[in-house]
């Protein structure tokens, strides 16, 4: 037994002393270090035209050979490494195209050995790229101008008739002028209308609601209003307002001859009283009825008070001008009350066969985005380019007569929501829901729609492109009641004061632009008679499709100027979320001249990269 033990010690002692020196040896030494990767910019900006964009990529501490890959990328976008040296690191060679949509998404480079893994991420920007040539592009505007004038508008009534009123009237008019409208319409309705009966006396007129805005606007901006005669007085309508077109057609033609003789002629005499502009500045430009497809007025009724009116207000004054139909315009190809194909082929039917024969100078129509506060922003930015069709459905109709070929265009009201309180502060458009303010009419979202529905709209030849209405609340303002200003008022003073389109001057030359990515935002190029170009870049991209009013989601665009030389000097201006609705954009950022220029913006807004030969 005593052999056995001592043999079993040996055998415990031999074993500890391999653990001694097995342990011992373990805790002096030092583990490898860890894989690391490290990218050369964290963030990566890829052009949807495929030009490659390389990345370095710096490997450490790698045993064995590491592959390199990056496997979340969007689709349209591909990738190749390439080692550079002995060593594991290189770079990567990143390749976009437009199948990958424009945004920012979060790759990772991803690098693994057969023992080791490690990652890098990073943003991808997906970049649109808008290519501008030398040339013009006569298939936009009119023969290649961007004839489109920025001007405003006012509803003249009681409830809207005294905001010059007061001690700062001449603010006021500063303010408006300071934003460079030209022909201002002026809507009259209800008692801005200023005849009120037909009893031969001088009670049956009152131009005191009218003129307390028709007079400071004819002393502002280009003195040259447009004054619409939105409606019939009273008298010469059925219970609803409907003018009754076959007993009084020729009392409304009197009528607005008579609104010619006291502003452009010295007045009228009625009742025993002499009635005069107290200005005695003219009225240039005059509109024949509003929105009559929506006021119960048939396309062949409107054509017959056309014919009526525009003759009689002509025998006043020959030198003035119309503005004919003023549509509420929706649902093209629809069939519906609102569809112009319903409406518009009757007024430009030939003279001999039912169409209007009295003189027409331009045809105007109306858009807005939506007549629910509720509708999502997807579905307002969608209905841009209908606006767009629209006004070459126009084009196409008067180029059916010769004499109305070359008549004009214009938008004399927009807006992204017509919508309004009705009765118990009920939706007028959705009498079954509360009426709730649209505040996109003013927030960020306009800096986006607005200059996306001017671009559209210049595109396609139109010529005028209104604001409905100049003073109003966040919905529908320029300015509040007070003359302080929404954010609205800015991006329409920069859209007049970048393109500048009067009598004297034709507007800027569109030039020939391509874009990878024409569904999230708009480009405009534009070229003015010095030589200097501006290049318009509108992200109207929706984060989310169930955003209403949202933050709209970033853009980066890269213009490629290389057809058009070098530039002398270049700045960016921007409107978006961040723009004062007090000061307006701040000052435009200098920016070095390139072949090729990145323009981001943050959301919903627009940027205007100028360029100085």
């Amino acid at each position: 037994m005593m052999g056995w033990m001592r043999r079993g010690l040996a055998v415990v002692a031999a074993v500890g002393l391999v653990c001694m020196g097995g342990c011992g040896g373990s805790s002096m030494s030092t583990p490898p270090p860890a894989m690391s990767v490290t990218l050369g910019s964290s963030t990566v900006v890829v052009p949807q035209d495929g030009t490659p964009v390389t990345v370095s990529v710096t490997i450490s501490n790698a045993s064995g050979t590491a592959t390199v890959t990056v496997p979340a990328l969007p689709a349209g976008v591909t990738e190749q490494f390439t080692p550079v040296g002995s060593g594991p690191s290189g770079t990567l060679t990143l390749t976009g195209s437009a199948q990958a949509a424009a945004g920012s998404y979060s790759p990772a480079v991803a690098v693994s050995t057969p023992n080791q893994n490690a990652s890098a991420p990073f943003t991808l920007v997906s970049a649109v790229v808008a290519k501008v040539g030398s040339g013009v592009d006569t298939a936009m505007g009119i023969n290649g101008v961007l004839k489109e004038f920025m001007s405003t508008s006012f509803q003249v009534a009681e409830w809207d008739g005294d905001y010059f009123g007061g001690a700062n009237a001449s603010s006021l008019e500063s303010t408006m002028t300071a934003m460079g409208p030209q022909h201002i319409r002026l809507q009259t309705v209800s008692q801005g209308v200023a005849m009120s009966t037909n009893t031969g006396t001088a009670a049956d007129w009152n131009f005191t609601i009218m003129d307390q805005t028709v007079q400071p606007v004819l002393a502002s901006a280009d003195h040259s209003p447009e004054f619409q005669i939105a409606t019939a007085p009273a008298w010469m309508c059925f219970s609803n307002g409907q003018l009754d077109v076959a007993d009084h057609v020729n009392d409304f033609a009197a009528y607005s001859a008579n609104l010619v003789r006291y502003y452009n002629k010295g007045g009228f005499d009625w009742g025993g009283t002499h009635f005069q502009s107290p200005s005695g500045l003219p009225i240039t430009w005059w509109g024949i009825f509003n929105e009559p497809n929506g006021n119960w007025i048939s396309a062949s009724q409107y054509v017959t008070i056309y014919n009526a009116v525009v003759p009689a207000m002509l025998a006043v004054d020959p030198t003035i001008k119309f503005s004919a139909i003023e549509y509420s315009d929706y649902g093209l190809r629809t069939g519906d009350g609102g569809d112009p194909m319903t409406y518009l082929p009757t007024f430009v039917a030939p003279a001999n066969a039912g169409g209007a024969n009295a003189q027409v100078n331009i045809v105007s129509t109306h858009f807005y985005s939506s007549c629910d506060q509720s509708n999502p922003d997807t579905q307002l930015m969608a209905s841009v380019p209908q606006f767009a069709a629209n006004v070459s459905y126009f084009y196409q109709e008067l180029k059916t007569r010769p004499d109305l070929a070359d008549v004009p265009v214009w938008v004399t009201e927009n807006n992204v929501n017509a919508d309004y309180e009705g009765a118990n502060g009920m939706s007028t458009c959705n009498p079954n829901q509360v009426f709730v303010d649209d505040h996109r009419g003013t927030s960020a979202f306009f800096a986006a729609w607005r200059p996306y529905v001017f671009s559209a709209l210049g595109k396609a030849g139109n010529q005028a492109l209104y604001q409905w209405a100049y003073d109003g609340d966040q919905q529908y303002g320029e300015v509040d009641t007070s003359g302080n200003t929404y954010l609205s008022y800015w991006v329409d003073k920069t859209l007049a004061t970048l393109y500048p389109s009067t009598p004297s001057s034709a507007g800027p030359k569109i030039l020939e632009l391509t874009a990878t990515d024409t569904t999230t935002v708009e480009t405009l190029a534009t070229q003015n008679a010095d030589g200097s170009v501006t290049v318009m870049v509108d992200d109207h991209a929706v984060a989310s499709a169930t955003d209403n009013n949202g933050a709209g989601s970033p853009r980066t665009a890269i213009v490629d100027l290389s057809a058009l030389g070098n530039f002398s000097s270049a700045s960016v201006l921007t409107i978006d979320t961040t723009t004062s609705p007090t000061t307006g954009p701040a000052t435009a950022v200098t920016v070095t001249p390139a072949a090729r220029m990145t323009v981001n913006v943050g959301g919903y807004g627009v940027a205007w990269l100028l360029l100085k030969p």
